[in-house]
């Protein structure tokens, strides 16, 4: 087998990483069914004070909201910044104004792992016994490395009128190309299982 044909059969099996927007878990409070969101408005807050991030990312679960039956209004365009952070500001300014849902999405963690690659086989080191042998024995042979992102999005939805968990759930994703882009495009997921939930539109699954 020569070199050429053995870098092609190991790039084959490097991993390649997609972003995924499954649920790795989900949780729904026993009477969510008596709920019903249809019409009513339904908050966006991406908790960040990344004013860029919040923005695409309010905007965007707004939007998918809206397409499903519920009121969808992104929270940096109604709340003021200096009443955000206070939970009873909050919540007292969302009645205020006609919010019964408001459904928050934080970034849980982004951990980074340095992993083999395995194009280290394709080098010098390996691909001959003796290089190898003689290199194993007198030192380190080179090790080459990849890194791998793993970032985890928690979504929850509240009711404002009594402040009590309805929904949450928890997305996680290998190697996402960009966060930002990945939690806007995440939107369209929460959107979806808040509908089969019954949340945005009644009944629908």
């Amino acid at each position: 087998m020569t070199p050429r044909l053995v870098a092609a059969l190991l790039a084959c099996a490097v991993p390649v990483f997609a972003q995924s927007y499954a649920f790795r878990s989900t949780w729904k409070a026993d009477d969510v069914q008596k709920l019903d969101m249809a019409g009513k408005k339904v908050a966006a807050v991406m908790i960040s004070r990344d004013t860029s991030l919040r923005m695409s990312v309010e905007e965007a679960l707004a939007r998918e909201v809206t397409a499903r039956g519920s009121v969808g209004v992104a929270a940096y365009r109604t709340i003021p910044a200096e009443l955000l952070e206070d939970p009873e500001k909050a919540r007292a300014w969302f009645e205020r104004t006609g919010v019964s849902g408001v459904v928050v999405l934080r970034l849980q963690s982004v951990d980074k792992e340095k992993v083999a690659s395995a194009v280290v086989w394709t080098t010098m080191y390996y691909q001959d016994f003796n290089n190898y042998y003689a290199t194993g024995w007198g030192g380190a042979v080179p090790l080459r490395t990849r890194e791998v992102t793993t970032i985890a999005v928690e979504t929850l939805m509240f009711n404002v009128s009594n402040g009590k968990l309805i929904w949450g759930g928890v997305t996680e994703s290998t190697n996402p190309k960009n966060v930002q882009t990945y939690i806007a495009g995440l939107a369209g997921e929460i959107a979806k299982e808040l509908q089969r939930e019954g949340l945005t539109t009644k009944g629908s699954k």
